[in-house]
């Protein structure tokens, strides 16, 4: 018998399911913690126990395939190495448009002369010279990203300068044109700029899962999700991991699909670190015409029209400032309480035993510092290196780290570049005091709250008066921010309404429609769809999301493997995209994979587009193990009318090539 064994990394878990070869049910599954920085632990452990549970063998595993949420979560926490964009042909203020200067977060950019027209024409000479004396001294960069202007219509410019950085340096290189055939320049920039950063991310993961199948035996290729569902190889998305954001969520709209047969649904699957909602029509995802969105940054990568909140099992836990104490989840993560608990016992409860020992709210908040690098990491100012220093011999105290109000910026960089992560009290605490979660060290949790529960209001009195209380505070507003993210999903995705989502869904008309008001005026709101719940603590929290808002709540049998199920029964997707122009009649310019043709007649153009472009998509499917790919090809002409007469402007064409991966054994 064969098997398809599919495997998701989340922020906090990492799942396996095993399926039979045609992928009809599934046989077994498992559940193992993420381990950073050794991802490997963790994957090994719930390959290993999912295969067991299944009873099958590595060697008769046909197909591999991984979603992640790693990607997503890095850029809602602003994390990941530290890059140079290298940016030919640009004026200094593009480098302020499209969330750029935003998105580089002080690193460094290399300015050259250079670029394109718009017709793919030599705008400038290249000039590399300052690259070459950036590249004599990389200053701890771990990747580059290049970006040229009008790149999609002549990426020469871009491939010189990154053949300079792999002759010189050896690292990583992303250039804009290969992420996207689209015009925007600041935007295709941001786009190779988080996909640089992400690299090391990715393929530390890659490595993880492919060692172990080496070492188990299986034969099988590795797949990867990406963001809009489609499987694409290993290596592909080692060089682009800025695809795999919405990995994860691509993959678990797929599993919905599969595991719950609806057709029209908002899907919400709530992990670790975000919720990530997405609305089912006929069986099928809306894909972002505008590109993916996450971490307030709109890339150019191509994925599920999904919407993703700061909100997760592991969200920090604030106590907002006021007279009522109120509290608010997110968007960052920290390490649950309990689970530090579970991996370090003496110390966590120690630290908490002395903290409830005076009678106040703990002046460093109770929280910890955890390390995560595996060797020594270098290039950290002084402080930042102070720091690490501290945290040589493992986790501490928080305020045995942060000593100064000098250290709280120092302690920052370093999770930004995650080298060390936060424990705090979180949702999944709160499930462990109130019952609804038991995997982890609850005592500690029980302490961590109740030193949480003595902090003080704006009036002075306590937030809570015990653990108990403020964990069902806690649970409450899980549900509270739940209904408020499905509720904006609805109303952005429902056409007619006047106003943001975000302002619809906090309206006190909505609100009154929430709690069925009854009175001189009556009003009632419920979402008109029902709502497939995702994740591992979605039993615990979604039932009661789906009775505020008086909708049909699904939780699937294994509703917390969904994403491991949905990476296997999805399919190889490639597009290939380029386009048209006509700078003046009779002369039409095609502007492809190898740079721009010119052309007498636009049949003409488009043939020879059509032709380089299918052999680029099938190209790319046979590399998935697709070796008859379906081809669909799509032309978007734009005309104008002159002189009364339709003349030819441009056009778009995209070749896309389809099928189910049939992966041989060996990589044969």
């Amino acid at each position: 018998m064969s098997y398809l064994l599919g495997i998701d990394t989340g922020g906090t878990y990492t799942d396996a399911a095993v399926l039979d070869a045609e992928a009809t049910r599934v046989l077994g599954h498992a559940k193992a913690l993420t381990t950073r920085p050794d991802l490997a632990r963790g994957v090994a452990e719930a390959i290993d126990a999912a295969l067991e549970a299944a009873g099958a063998s590595a060697q008769a595993v046909e197909m591999v395939s991984l979603s992640t949420t790693l990607a997503t979560n890095a850029l809602v926490e602003g994390q990941g190495g530290r890059v140079a964009l290298v940016a030919i042909g640009f004026a200094p203020q593009d480098l302020a448009r499209a969330g750029l200067e935003d998105a580089l977060r002080g690193d460094p950019v290399i300015a050259l002369t250079g670029g394109h027209d718009h017709a793919g024409g030599e705008a400038a000479a290249l000039d590399l010279r300052p690259l070459e004396v950036a590249l004599a001294d990389p200053q701890g960069i771990t990747g580059f990203a290049v970006a040229g202007a009008f790149a999609t219509r002549n990426p020469a410019h871009e491939r010189a300068a990154a053949d300079l950085i792999r002759a010189r340096s050896g690292l990583p290189v992303t250039c804009s044109h290969e992420l996207s055939a689209a015009l925007g320049g600041p935007k295709r920039a941001l786009t190779a700029v988080l996909n640089a950063r992400l690299i090391g991310m990715i393929a530390g993961l890659i490595d993880a899962v492919e060692a172990h199948l080496l070492a188990r035996g299986a034969p099988a290729r590795l797949m990867v999700v990406r963001g809009d569902g489609a499987l694409i190889p290993a290596e592909m998305a080692r060089a682009r991991p800025i695809e795999t954001i919405l990995s994860g969520p691509a993959a678990s709209v797929a599993g919905a699909a599969w595991l719950t047969e609806e057709r029209d649904a908002l899907i919400s699957d709530i992990g670790g670190t975000t919720t990530d909602v997405c609305l089912l029509r006929d069986g099928a995802p809306r894909i972002d015409p505008k590109g993916a969105e996450v971490g307030g940054f709109r890339t150019m990568v191509e994925a599920v029209a999904m919407r993703t909140w700061g909100l997760g099992g592991d969200s920090a836990v604030h106590v907002t400032d006021g007279l009522d104490g109120d509290l608010h989840l997110g968007p960052r993560r920290v390490l649950p309480i309990a689970l530090l608990a579970h991996e370090h016992p003496a110390l966590v409860h120690r630290v908490l035993d002395a903290a409830l020992a005076s009678d106040g709210p703990a002046t460093d908040g109770g929280g910890f510092v955890v390390p995560l690098w595996s060797a020594p990491p270098e290039g950290l100012d002084p402080r930042s290196a102070a720091l690490v220093q501290r945290l040589s011999n493992g986790p501490l105290r928080m305020g045995e780290v942060v000593e100064t109000r000098m250290d709280h910026p120092a302690l920052q960089r370093l999770v930004t570049r995650g080298l060390v992560q936060i424990a705090g009290v979180t949702p999944s605490d709160a499930a462990h005091v109130t019952g609804l979660a038991v995997q982890w060290d609850a005592e500690a949790s029980h302490k961590a709250l109740t030193l949480m529960a003595r902090r003080k209001r704006g009036d002075g009195q306590q937030i809570a008066p015990d653990a108990e209380t403020l964990a069902h505070r806690i649970v409450g507003q899980v549900t509270r921010q739940t209904t408020d993210c499905l509720l904006q999903a609805a109303f952005a995705d429902d056409p007619g309404w006047q106003g943001s989502p975000e302002t619809l869904a906090r309206h006190e008309l909505t609100r009154a429609g929430l709690d069925r008001q009854s009175g001189l005026i009556e009003t009632t709101l419920r979402l008109g769809v029902p709502v497939i719940g995702l994740g591992a603590s979605a039993a615990s929290y979604y039932p009661a999301v789906g009775e505020r808002l008086g909708t049909r709540m699904i939780v699937p049998d294994h509703a917390a493997i969904a994403n491991a199920i949905g990476a296997v029964v999805g399919q190889v997707a490639h597009h290939a995209t380029g386009t048209l122009s006509a700078p003046r009649p009779g002369h039409i310019l095609a502007h492809g994979p190898e740079g721009p043709t010119t052309h007498d007649t636009e049949a003409a153009a488009i043939e020879a587009l059509t032709a380089s472009l299918t052999a680029q998509a099938t190209a790319l499917a046979r590399r998935s193990g697709v070796m008859d790919p379906r081809i669909v090809v799509t032309t978007d002409a734009q005309r104008a009318e002159v002189e009364g007469q339709s003349t030819f402007v441009g056009a778009t064409l995209r070749v896309t090539a389809t099928g189910r991966p049939r992966i041989a054994r060996d990589g044969a």
